[in-house]
């Protein structure tokens, strides 16, 4: 028995959820080799699995008209940009509710003051019976202190919160979609926070912290190296030859040309 652990087939795994992919290009000597005929009928090769796959292609056209299929690594290069963009959504939603929280805030802090002053004397008794100064436990102390910020400096705050919020959509949406841009945009904005993250670690380490500062590091290098962003690596021409390398119909297209050589 083959105890030996599988590697995990991505192309396998994407056409089981998504369904094969079949094309029959219009040249007759490419279309040779993506296609066998059996005693069930005709079968076509899957461009990402590389499956013969019974019945006619899904798809057909020039070579050049061929969708661009993820395989292999890069399939598992957009599993990965999706958890990003999980990841980068929820936190837009996070922000988008603390900048209408902070702007509610701002409308609602006479009636925030008055429940202080009716409510927070009632609770001193309790509170002294257990040796417990009830103005100064966290939540009320930073309640208190939000509320001797000034009308300009709250707005400014939700605007800032929002905008943040906003930028973590874009980012999200980008790599959800695999666009470049949005590869970009995730880098150039959460290198930009990374400064105040070390700045805070530094003056008050936490294990919630030092985990999303490391996150942060760990997700800006894989994208600057993976997608070979700001020219790394060769940048885009090598990204893009890299990922053409292993397409099927490229591959069949070079074993074309090399026995036309030969």
């Amino acid at each position: 028995m083959d105890l030996k652990p599988h590697k995990r087939d991505w192309n396998l795994r994407s056409c089981g959820a998504r369904g094969h992919v079949t094309f029959r290009p219009d040249e007759e000597a490419l279309a040779d080799r993506l296609h066998v005929a059996t005693p069930a009928g005709e079968a076509w090769r899957c461009l990402r699995c590389d499956l013969y796959v019974p019945g006619p292609p899904r798809l057909s056209g020039p070579s050049d008209s061929a969708p661009i299929v993820l395989r292999g690594k890069a399939l598992k290069d957009a599993f990965i940009l999706r958890l990003l963009a999980v990841e980068r959504l929820l936190r837009g939603v996070v922000l988008a509710g603390i900048a209408y929280g902070i702007y509610r805030f701002d409308g609602a802090r006479t009636s925030l003051q008055r429940w202080f002053d009716t409510y927070v004397p009632l609770l001193k008794p309790v509170a002294d019976r257990m040796h417990l100064d009830v103005e100064q436990t966290s939540p009320i102390h930073l309640i208190q202190k939000a509320m001797h910020f000034g009308h300009d400096t709250l707005i400014w705050a939700a605007v800032g919160v929002a905008a943040y919020a906003g930028l973590q959509f874009l980012e999200g949406i980008g790599l959800w979609l695999l666009k470049r841009w949005g590869e970009y945009v995730a880098v150039v904005g959460t290198s930009a926070f990374i400064p105040w993250e070390v700045y805070e670690v530094a003056h008050h380490v936490s294990p919630i912290k030092v985990a999303a500062l490391l996150v942060n590091l760990a997700a800006v290098a894989y994208l600057v190296w993976s997608k070979r962003l700001f020219g790394v690596r060769g940048g885009h021409a090598a990204f893009e030859a890299e990922r053409h390398s292993v397409a099927v119909l490229e591959v069949e297209k070079a074993a074309l040309g090399a026995a036309a050589r030969t």
